[in-house]
């Protein structure tokens, strides 16, 4: 039974000028893109099957990340069902040379396991097993929208 925490996935893309909008900062697209990308790994690892994106909620974008910076992408699985994974999914800017870190974007995101036909399958339970994955899953649960409860 996966933990927590073992779906807890964190990956940095720099942004470059093809990533960019007419404001020198990252295209919203990408970045759901990329939250996206990282979120459906962090569901696999959950699932142990291949996981596809069933909804985006609440997605909410700070400030933007600018060209030059680092996006980095944190996600984790902090509640499943049957056969979904809810997913929180956030987006920091990155000094690429100093580290500091800004909260960008953040989302909840529904994954749902799919067998080798596309159809969804069911998940084993999410183990919240020590302190760490217990501050993520309750941290998780503090912000969700409310029309997820």
């Amino acid at each position: 039974m996966p933990s927590v925490s073992d779906t807890y996935i964190e990956n940095r893309q720099r942004v470059q000028p093809t990533h960019t909008n007419n404001y020198a900062s990252a295209h919203g697209g990408n970045v759901v893109k990329w939250m996206d990308e990282i979120g459906a790994m962090s569901a696999m690892r959950a699932a142990g099957e291949t996981c596809v994106t069933a909804n985006i909620d609440g997605l909410d974008f700070k400030r933007p990340v600018p060209q030059g910076d680092t996006c980095v992408i944190e996600s984790y699985v902090y509640a499943v069902g049957r056969t979904s994974l809810r997913t929180r999914i956030r987006a920091y800017r990155e000094s690429p040379r100093m580290g500091e870190r800004e909260l960008t974007t953040e989302s909840y995101f529904v994954f749902v396991a799919v067998d080798a036909d596309g159809n969804p399958t069911p998940v084993p339970e999410l183990e919240v097993a020590g302190e760490r994955c217990r501050e993520l899953r309750d941290e998780a649960l503090a912000g969700e929208p409310d029309e997820s409860r």
